[in-house]
């Protein structure tokens, strides 16, 4: 089944900004809902941020106003921006598609 790749983490202090690119073969976003998750590899997830077909986004209260998914429809790739981050930000975030396998994820580390 397809996977996503996702890349553009990294360690950051807090206060930092960091943007995740979502990025997928074979498949057309903008027709489906992507979505965010985070959390330790292997554990069970956290939802982070939705953004679907009609392009309406929706967030998890502990990133609203800090974080913003967007899609790129020429590319075919979505991003999440991600300011003003927190040591609790800390996770591995992953893109899912529901026509997608779950991928391999990109680390995020804030530091204090």
């Amino acid at each position: 089944q397809l996977q996503l790749v996702e890349s553009g983490g990294g360690l950051v202090q807090a206060g930092g900004s960091l943007r995740l690119s979502c990025a997928a073969s074979g498949i057309t976003f903008s027709i489906n809902a992507q979505r965010w998750w985070r959390g330790p590899p292997g554990k069970q997830r956290e939802w982070v941020a939705s953004i679907h077909s009609n392009g309406n986004t929706n967030y998890a209260d502990s990133v609203k106003g800090r974080f913003t998914i967007s899609r790129d429809d020429a590319k075919n790739i979505v991003y999440l921006q991600m300011n003003n981050l927190k040591p609790e930000d800390t996770a591995v975030y992953y893109c899912k598609d529901p026509r997608t396998d779950w991928g391999q994820g990109t680390q995020v580390t804030v530091s204090s």
